[in-house]
């Protein structure tokens, strides 16, 4: 079971230590052969690719935002299983163990792992207990969380929609929507809380929260994008 690992990046400057941590833990499962790592970047400049020099990885350039880079990136893989990945979240040392063995059940087509945040800091950790509780709940995890999902299933819904924000949000409700069973698994990622702790976790937790219920309330993508850059994003 090849799995597509597809990176959306944006000006990282910390992509090669990423890289690196990643790849070391396809040595450490001895499953470099069943996993290829492609990086999609959403700059102009494409800065982030240039940073990579001689990795092995595929590098891809695109239009900026998440829905389309992922599109883009899955387009141009061949795994039979896709895990999207942010550049500041780290997996868990057997993840594509996990994976693999979660995808064993032919009734699961996708899922997502439990999330923690780096630091720990007792309020992080609060909101994370928080996070994970909604998750498991409502089967609807974020992109923080390193989703993935059979390619099957990704075609059948069209991929994600490439919009601005939320494309993850979008994509997970859909697939329950269409009846797709979601494991959310108990062991976590590491994602790093940066944003979080520049902007104040009380303030970045309260506007994340506020626009993910303008999003239910059927509030267009494109002005959530607007209200997320103009209050800090």
């Amino acid at each position: 079971m090849k799995i597509s690992v597809v990176i959306p990046v944006y000006r990282e400057e910390g992509i090669v230590a990423f890289l690196e941590d990643l790849l070391r833990r396809t040595q450490i499962e001895r499953t470099s052969d069943e996993v290829e790592i492609t990086v999609v970047d959403g700059a102009p400049e494409a800065d982030t690719l240039a940073r990579i020099g001689d990795m092995p990885v595929s590098r891809l350039s695109s239009p900026p935002g998440r829905g389309a880079q992922l599109n883009r990136g899955a387009l141009a893989s061949g795994g039979e299983v896709l895990l999207f990945l942010h550049a500041d979240t780290i997996l868990p040392e057997n993840a594509f163990s996990l994976i693999r063995q979660t995808l064993h059940d032919k009734s699961v087509s996708g899922g997502a792992f439990s999330l923690s945040y780096v630091p720990r800091t007792p309020g992080l950790s609060f909101i994370t207990a928080l996070a994970n509780l909604r998750s498991r709940r409502t089967r609807v995890p974020y992109g923080d969380q390193a989703i993935f999902v059979r390619r099957s299933v990704f075609e059948e819904l069209n991929g994600l929609l490439p919009i601005p924000i939320m494309e993850d949000l979008e994509f997970m409700t859909r697939l329950r929507r269409h009846g797709h069973n979601i494991r959310i698994l108990a062991m976590p990622v590491r994602t790093s809380a940066r944003r979080q702790l520049h902007e104040g976790i009380l303030r970045c937790t309260l506007r994340n929260l506020c626009l993910r219920l303008l999003y239910h309330c059927g509030i267009p993508p494109r002005i959530l994008a607007g209200l997320y850059r103009r209050h800090g994003g």
